[in-house]
């Protein structure tokens, strides 16, 4: 391939990922086009991208951005995904395609987040973390949690006494009758 072929190629893959900042890189040399085409569509299903490339042509595309790390330790052709909400939902789902046994061929290498460079290892780390979702959801109940506790506090003894009321007026209204 000649110079001019893979700068034309590199740029190509540079304004594909353009914006980007996290992604895995992942194997998938040695499925069948129909099991290529399941994983591009489970993929595609929960907005995520896949791309294969050489690893030099990737290591010139993103030479100088926060991708640049994931292809240092890589070789031959490599599957990039990227996309998602956040990093670790994209890192899920991966990780749940390569878990569920339906494409063997499928395999984590490594990654990117925040411009530094991740092992397979260290990706599946990752997938066990509280995505962007359950984040806010643990940080909305932790906010709320004293507020209910302060309001039960400040309702119970209200509504003990008007249980308490409530019961005196039955019991006189049942001694009138």
């Amino acid at each position: 391939m000649s110079k001019f072929v893979k700068r034309l190629i590199s740029r190509d893959i540079s304004s594909r990922l353009q914006g980007v900042n996290d992604a895995m890189v992942a194997n998938i040399i040695g499925m069948s086009g129909n099991e290529n085409y399941a994983v591009r569509k489970a993929l595609r299903d929960k907005g995520l991208s896949l791309m294969v490339v050489k690893r030099t042509l990737a290591s010139m595309a993103t030479d100088g951005s926060s991708l640049r790390p994931a292809f240092d330790n890589q070789a031959g052709s490599i599957a990039v995904i990227w996309g998602g909400e956040d990093f670790v939902s994209l890192v899920k789902t991966v990780t749940g395609l390569v878990d569920s046994g339906q494409f063997p061929k499928l395999e984590i290498k490594g990654g990117v987040m925040d411009g530094e460079s991740m092992t397979a290892e260290k990706v599946k780390e990752v997938a066990k973390w509280p995505n962007r979702q359950e984040q806010i959801a643990l940080l909305l109940g932790q906010i709320l949690s004293p507020g209910s506790t302060l309001s039960g506090q400040l309702v119970g003894p209200a509504r003990k006494i008007a249980g308490q009321v409530k019961k005196i007026v039955e019991d006189r209204e049942g001694g009138e009758g």
